[in-house]
């Protein structure tokens, strides 16, 4: 049960730590890092509001994209402490989850009948499908090493590996980044402050949700990002020094990564995404392939 309440905490430290990294780098004052719950607060706190020619289809996609995203944090053990559940197979349980949401999400997109959601959703839907190959890889890729299919087995008999284990987890630890800013929709793949709907991707999807509906389509994405956060820490932790404040700190470095990546590049052309997911699953297969060499003890 800590598990969970550290994962939320780190849910809700990230998008924080992102927009003060922003703001230092950008030489900025800007806004405190607390100001995103309190935008969280006044949209749970407001009621929703529903076009007639949407159908129920359009008010459960946020409840089962946030249902599918909590699920999945139940599956995801944080240090010492075990998950709450945990069985064989639970890895691919994972993704499955994450799969599930964004798909209610696309169609509560499509519901709404309009062509900027639909646009939206049909890019969502592949990017999604691109990025899930390198999501299944990196998981198999833990199995693989460890010989285990659920992630409280996998970190617990990990064991601290020689240099080219360190290496391989830290290349780990960069595709997860990778993954998160498609995952989050955040910069290169897309802009979560832009308001140009033929450019949005993620936002657009969600224009016509706002109030309670909203905010359960903000927090979901946010334990998103912590979740896949943790696997990508706990992984390079468990490779010299398994402990929750290293995995804590390792967290908030990606939050950090993901503020310098917004704010020293810029947003990739449309045409361009693809080919950028398509590097993060190839890479993806190299880190798999090493370390299938590593464990077969092959020179490489």
């Amino acid at each position: 049960m800590l598990s969970i309440v550290i994962i939320l905490f780190i849910a809700l430290m990230i998008p924080g730590i992102v927009n003060r990294t922003r703001a230092i780098l950008s030489g900025r004052k800007g806004v405190s890092m607390y100001q995103h719950m309190n935008n969280l607060s006044v949209l749970l706190s407001k009621g929703a509001v529903y076009s007639p020619v949407t159908t129920f289809v359009f008010k459960i996609a946020p409840v089962i994209y946030l249902a599918s995203v909590l699920t999945a944090m139940f599956i995801v053990p944080f240090g010492s402490w075990g998950a709450l559940l945990s069985f064989n197979g639970d890895v691919v349980m994972f993704c499955y989850l994450l799969a599930l949401g964004r798909v209610m999400l696309i169609f509560g997109a499509l519901d709404t009948g309009s062509s900027f959601e639909g646009m939206g959703a049909s890019r969502e839907a592949l990017y999604g499908a691109l990025a899930e190959p390198a999501l299944m890889l990196i998981t198999g890729t833990l199995a693989m090493i460890t010989g285990y299919t659920s992630f409280e087995q996998i970190f617990m008999n990990m064991g601290k590996g020689g240099a080219e284990m360190i290496v391989v987890m830290v290349l780990f630890l960069y595709v997860v980044i990778k993954i998160i800013l498609v995952e989050a929709g955040r910069v290169p793949v897309d802009d979560p402050r832009t308001h140009l709907e033929l450019t949005m991707i993620h936002e657009v999807m969600v224009l016509d949700y706002c109030g309670f509906d909203l905010g359960m389509i903000t927090l979901a994405g946010w334990i998103k990002t912590a979740l896949l956060a943790v696997i990508g820490a706990s992984a390079l932790a468990s490779s010299f020094y398994y402990n929750g404040i290293v995995i804590i700190l390792i967290c908030f470095v990606i939050a950090v990564a993901i503020g310098v990546v917004e704010s020293w590049m810029a947003r990739n052309k449309l045409s361009r995404n693809a080919t950028y997911i398509l590097t993060i699953t190839a890479m993806s297969f190299l880190i798999f392939m090493v370390c299938f060499l590593i464990l077969l003890e092959i020179n490489i």
